[in-house]
């Protein structure tokens, strides 16, 4: 990976205790040594720890290394690293920072990200490029911001990695209330993406639900030239809320 660790993370730490000095995030309790959280708070994170090793979706049982998805069709991305799962307080900082651009919430889901990352050692994931998830144009105005693009320009940053947009080609109807193969129909052909030498793509995104968006992204990034394609995310759905 081409990855610079940490740097200028204490910046990133240093504004966040400024908006709550000396307290956690989560509980308001005492933080760690140069932490936004609480070690009980942090531990206490709905982790996403007994997943599929290939796009990370939640599984039911400690003896499955791959969802069934996966076991049938393999993704056209190599692999997702996603920390947590979008629920509890993971859930209502992802609303906090999607939905009321709240500053806070997205520092401290870079934050919460690039620490997942250091505890996870390898991820199993490198970069050329990171190339968020677009918005349709018209809806990225109405919206104000694309979160997704944001959060990738903030780990670009901390990990030295350039970040590139792919072009969003349709506004797709909602995948709120689409089922997996109805968001995977929704999406078929929704993206564009130029690579100029790029081999190795980490698409990102602030959560992942089915895998339907990074699929028709990761197609658009291999068609473009990528040999390699991975997802980077902050949460993943929790099994059986898809």
């Amino acid at each position: 990976m081409k990855t610079v660790w940490y740097a200028g993370l204490s910046g990133l730490e240093k504004r966040l205790r400024r908006a709550l000095p000396g307290h956690c995030a989560f509980c308001l309790g005492q933080t760690a040594v140069d932490k936004a959280w609480c070690q009980e708070c942090f531990d206490g994170l709905p982790w996403n720890q007994r997943c599929c090793a290939r796009c990370a979706e939640p599984l039911a049982s400690s003896q499955q290394s791959l969802c069934r998805h996966c076991r049938s069709e393999l993704p056209a991305f190599s692999g997702a690293h996603v920390p947590f799962l979008y629920e509890g307080p993971i859930r209502q900082l992802v609303h906090g920072f999607k939905f009321e651009a709240s500053p806070r919430s997205g520092y401290l889901m870079v934050d919460l990200y690039l620490e997942a990352l250091k505890c996870d050692g390898k991820p199993g994931w490198e970069a050329d490029v990171l190339v968020p998830v677009p918005l349709f144009a018209g809806r990225a105005r109405e919206r104000g911001f694309n979160q997704a693009d944001w959060f990738a320009r903030q780990l670009g940053h901390h990990l030295g990695l350039p970040v590139i947009n792919a072009t969003r080609l349709v506004d797709t109807p909602s995948q709120r209330l689409l089922g997996r193969q109805g968001r995977r129909d929704n999406l078929s052909g929704a993206f564009q993406l130029h690579l100029a030498s790029a081999e190795k793509v980490v698409i990102v995104d602030d959560v992942v639900t089915t895998g339907a968006t990074a699929q028709s992204l990761a197609r658009a990034a291999l068609a473009a030239g990528a040999q390699n394609v991975a997802v980077v995310s902050f949460a993943r759905t929790p099994l059986g809320l898809e």
